[in-house]
């Protein structure tokens, strides 16, 4: 046995990669902390990993517990970069994917066209066979079709197959079949079916999430194995584990089959590292916001818990309807709004910023790497919150000449001073991401007042102070290491699934919940047998789906440990018409029924357990760095002390302004608030009260 444990974790962004590297001395207890980033490497997403390996000096043979989050199926499917897909659905649903729902955004645009399917009608293809809503079988699948429509799918190039089965959630022995059928006539073919992914109702979001992952699946499969690959090379001879959009990992084996549960990998860490900083710190109430290069994504967590739907799109904007991914996704919103979000004019000489960003190549004008435009890390520079002495850690000399051409371009089309206009794209970022952090809290019944504001990425802490003055919010948190936060969320994870099964039901029959629970906990436990975790070793979270009899819309509410009777089914009723109500400002004096159970089973694989941080009595004074004038773009300028974030220490206070220096990030303390370390190196900033 050794006298320490190791933990790595990367995360790729789609500007950054980076890296968490935790050691724990099991004598005494100290940890050892290293973080590093690197530019993120399309298409080859895995030497990113390896460069950044490299860079931190990390020897993969001594390493215990590595966890990996990833963009490239989110990639894959917004740049359309996927495999060749057939489909194969049931007798009279061919156009399901077509048909789709009539959600279009923009209701009175008489030119609106819904999104292009996934799989073209051609290489859509039905077999006879029914099961009914109830899982009962009504027609026996004609298996005997599919050597013919496997031939086909050849001919025309297809390279990943698709199986969706009508009411398949009910009673998967159909897709079973075919699915057993297609790899033993056609072994080398990617294939998936429904039943793999979710076990909820509704055709359509099923078909494109069917689709969706067998789109990215031979992609997925080979970055993994390329990965793969790459750490053995190193000398690397643990297991793999991989983040999901569900907040947990899951072993490579396991995701190789369903790529699509990691389209969210990177944010769903992030906030899951939040929600668990939150815990450690006493600030069970969290909004999460995480600002990366490329975009800005935020969460709320309550009570600790962060909230997973399976009510996920993606390129679903104010002019496309979108696609849906019927699979565990944390509750997010995002918008295109990071460090290197470009500023423009349109038209009518109105500033925007984002959604486009110039990425890490050539990333923003004072990268002198050929950037032409100025973006929200220019503005930054320009006004004195960014050191342009100290950009990017000192990793980066800072062409200022080419950001002054870049501001003044757009200055001349605004009739603006250059200082005018990084005031302005700092105001309307920050703007861009109020909305959105008030589409998670507010719009949905939450006061933000109510919350603190934990910040990360390597925007999150510059704009931090500046949102939640405007928010209301009277505490923001700082994570130590926020600049690889979303990395680090991983190594708080847990091997992680999650069950939805649909099941229609009166909300007062226990039996039948019962039965319901108890299957699902059966097929969860079978699950994780297969990943070597024992029974006792899994834990179980229950909830239910209910709604209003005969309405559609329904909220999820957690149910009590045991055997469901009627003292629990009662108190999870009127759990129900408080969230229903809180959410849709309403209740009724109506029946209740259960559409399904959302049933959550993890298992401790590697989780990190926090020390507190030794403290060596240095005066704070040893931590300044000494001062400059910085623009706070809506509060003056002010002549603001500079911190060395790396000297700072549990228990060292002060008062903005101040400007923190890390070499990740920069954290930007307005005028009055008050900063305080705390025992992980987190850092607080209290704004007023």
């Amino acid at each position: 046995m050794t006298d320490k444990i190791t933990r790595v974790a990367t995360d790729v962004g789609g500007t950054f990669t980076d890296l968490v590297f935790f050691e724990t001395d099991l004598a005494t207890g100290q940890q050892t902390v290293r973080t590093e980033k690197s530019d993120t490497t399309p298409p080859a997403f895995e030497q990113g990993v390896l460069n950044v390996l490299d860079k931190a000096g990390v020897d993969v043979t001594a390493v215990d517990f590595f966890a990996h989050g990833t963009t490239v199926v989110i990639n894959s499917l917004t740049e359309r970069k996927g495999a060749k897909v057939g489909l194969i659905t049931t007798k009279g649903f061919r156009d399901v994917l077509e048909i789709g729902r009539g959600n279009r955004p923009d209701f009175f645009n008489l030119m609106y066209k819904k999104p292009e399917p996934f799989v073209e009608r051609y290489l859509r293809r039905e077999i006879a066979g029914r099961v009914d809503f109830r899982g009962q079988e009504v027609e026996a699948p004609d298996l005997a079709a599919l050597p013919a429509i496997l031939a086909d799918f050849k001919a025309d190039g297809v390279t990943a197959v698709a199986i969706c089965l009508i009411h398949a959630y009910a009673n998967p022995t159909h897709e079973q079949a075919v699915l057993a059928e297609v790899r033993r006539l056609w072994p080398e073919v990617a294939a998936v079916a429904s039943h793999q992914i979710t076990r909820e109702w509704r055709e359509y979001e099923r078909s494109s999430t069917t689709v969706l992952s067998a789109y990215v699946q031979p992609a997925a499969e080979r970055y993994l194995e390329r990965l793969e690959n790459g750490l053995t090379d190193k000398g690397y001879a643990g297991r793999l584990f991989i983040m999901q959009s569900n907040c947990g990992v899951d072993s490579v084996q396991s995701i190789k089959s369903v790529p699509i549960t990691m389209v969210e990998s990177g944010p769903a860490s992030g906030f899951w590292g939040a929600a668990e900083l939150g815990r450690i710190i006493g600030e069970p109430d969290v909004l999460a916001l995480d600002i990366g290069g490329t975009t800005a994504k935020c969460s709320l967590i309550k009570d600790g818990h962060v909230t997973i739907k399976t009510d996920y799109w993606i390129e679903r904007d104010r002019k496309s309807a979108g696609y849906p991914i019927m699979v565990p996704v944390v509750d997010l919103v995002e918008i295109g709004n990071g460090g290197g979000s470009i500023a423009w004019v349109d038209e009518f000489d109105k500033l925007h910023v984002g959604p486009k960003s110039a990425g890490s190549t050539p990333g923003p004008a004072a990268y002198g790497r050929g950037g032409m435009h100025a973006t929200t890390t220019d503005a930054n520079l320009a006004l004195g919150r960014i050191n342009k002495d100290y950009f990017c850690g000192g990793s980066v000399v800072a062409d200022m000449a080419a950001l002054e051409t870049a501001l003044a371009t757009l200055g001349a089309k605004l009739g603006m001073t250059p200082v005018e206009v990084a005031r302005g794209i700092v105001r309307i970022a920050n703007s861009n991401m109020v909305n959105a952090l008030k589409l998670v809290s507010v719009n949905r019944g939450y006061d933000p007042r109510e919350f603190t504001l934990v910040v990360f990425g390597g925007g999150g802490p510059m704009h931090g102070v500046a949102l939640a003055q405007e928010l209301g919010v009277k505490k923001v948190v700082i994570p130590r290491g926020a600049p690889v936060f979303s990395a680090w969320g991983m190594l708080m994870s847990d091997l992680r699934r999650d069950y939805f099964v649909t099941e229609l039901m009166d909300a007062e029959d226990h039996s039948a919940l019962g039965r319901l629970l108890a299957a699902t906990e059966a097929r969860a436990l079978e699950d994780f047998a297969r990943e070597t975790v024992p029974p006792e070793k899994v834990t179980l979270k229950r909830f239910v789906r209910a709604r209003y009899q005969n309405q559609e819309f329904a909220v999820e509410v957690p149910l009590q440990d045991g055997p469901p009777d009627a003292a629990s089914t009662a108190a999870m009723i009127a759990a129900f018409h408080n969230a229903y109500e809180r959410e849709y400002t309403y209740r009724l004096e109506t029946g209740v029924e259960i559409i399904g159970i959302h049933l959550i089973a993890s298992s401790e694989v590697g989780k990190l357990e926090l020390v507190s941080l030794p403290r060596t009595d240095a005066s704070l004074t040893a931590a300044i760095k000494g001062s400059r004038m910085v623009d706070y773009a809506t509060e003056g300028c002010h002549e603001a002390t500079i911190y060395d974030g790396t000297r700072l220490e549990p228990g060292m206070s002060f008062t903005g302004p101040a400007v923190i220096e890390d070499p990740g990030t920069t954290i930007v303390v307005h005028p009055g608030n008050r900063v305080e370390i705390d025992d992980f190196g987190n850092i607080h900033i209290a704004l007023w009260g």
